[in-house]
C-alpha cells in the first residue's frame, strides 16, 4: 500500500443505526490526557522527519501520527481492550487553521490520513462479527472562533474567516476518509459559526464522493448556563 492509498469503508449507517437501536455503544475516552501520561519530550515530538523543524513542537499531539505512532496505537488497544466500540482519530487539531500555529498547515491532509489508519489498524485487530469496532475521524474546532474577537478592543476583528474554516475542514474530512473512517465526529464545538462551517465541509463532501458517512456532532457547555462560549443555547 503506498502512503495515501485510500481506504474507503462501506456505508456502516444500517449496521451502526440497528447497534444503537438494541444496546448502547460505546465510545473511546479522551486522547490528550493518555499522550500526557507518556510524556514525550521535543525530541520524541520531532521525530526523525521534523530534527530541523524551525519552530518548537511540543504539544502537538496530532504530529505523533507520524512521529510516535506507537503511542497513538496504543492508547487505542487501551481503549478497545476496555471495551470501546468506537475509536476517536487522533487528529483534534490536524487541520490546517490550528496546524498554523506550528507552521504545519501543509501537513493537514497527511496526518488525519494517518490519524485515521493507525485508528482503523487497530479497530481492525479487535472487530469480530458480533463485536464490530468503528473509527470516527475526528474534526476539532480549531484554535480560532469565527465568532468572537481576539481583540477585546476591537470587538469586530477575526483572526479567522468562514471561507477558511470550510476549506480546512474539508481537507482535513478527506484524509479522514481516505484513511479508513467509518463516520465522521464534529467534536467540542463551542462556536456554532465553526460548526456551520464544519457541516458545511461535510456536506460538500457527501457530494463530491456521491455518498455520506454517519456525522456526530458533540459541544462544550462552558457554565451553568447552558451556553456555548459564543452564546447560543444547548
Amino acid at each position: 500500500m503506498t502512503a495515501f492509498e485510500p481506504n474507503i469503508r462501506p456505508d456502516c449507517t444500517d449496521e451502526l443505526t440497528a447497534a444503537l437501536r438494541e444496546r448502547i455503544v460505546v465510545i473511546d475516552g479522551a486522547m490528550g490526557t493518555a499522550i500526557q501520561r507518556d510524556r514525550p519530550d521535543e525530541a520524541g515530538y520531532r521525530g526523525e522527519r521534523f530534527t530541523e523543524w524551525p519552530t518548537a513542537l511540543q504539544g502537538n499531539n496530532d504530529l505523533l501520527n507520524l512521529t510516535q505512532p506507537q503511542i497513538i496505537e496504543g492508547i487505542h488497544r487501551e481503549y478497545l481492550e476496555a471495551g470501546a466500540d468506537i475509536l476517536e482519530t487522533n487528529t483534534f487539531n490536524a487541520n490546517a487553521v490550528s496546524l498554523s500555529d506550528y507552521d504545519m498547515h501543509e501537513l493537514a491532509y497527511e496526518l488525519n490520513f494517518a490519524g485515521a489508519a493507525l485508528a482503523r489498524k487497530a479497530a481492525d485487530e479487535f472487530s469480530t462479527p458480533q463485536k464490530p469496532r468503528y473509527v470516527a475521524g475526528a474534526l476539532g474546532p480549531t484554535t480560532r472562533t469565527a465568532s468572537i474577537s481576539p481583540d477585546v478592543n476591537d470587538p469586530g476583528a477575526r483572526n479567522v474567516s468562514y471561507d477558511q474554516l470550510v476549506a480546512a475542514y474539508l481537507e482535513a474530512a478527506n484524509g479522514l476518509v481516505d484513511g479508513g473512517s467509518d463516520l465522521l465526529i464534529i467534536e467540542t464545538i463551542f462556536d456554532s459559526l465553526n460548526a456551520k462551517a464544519a457541516v458545511f465541509a461535510v456536506e460538500t463532501l457527501f457530494e463530491e464522493r456521491g455518498r455520506r458517512w454517519p456525522l456526530i456532532i458533540s459541544g462544550t457547555i462552558t457554565d451553568a448556563s447552558g451556553r456555548t462560549l459564543s452564546g447560543q443555547v444547548t
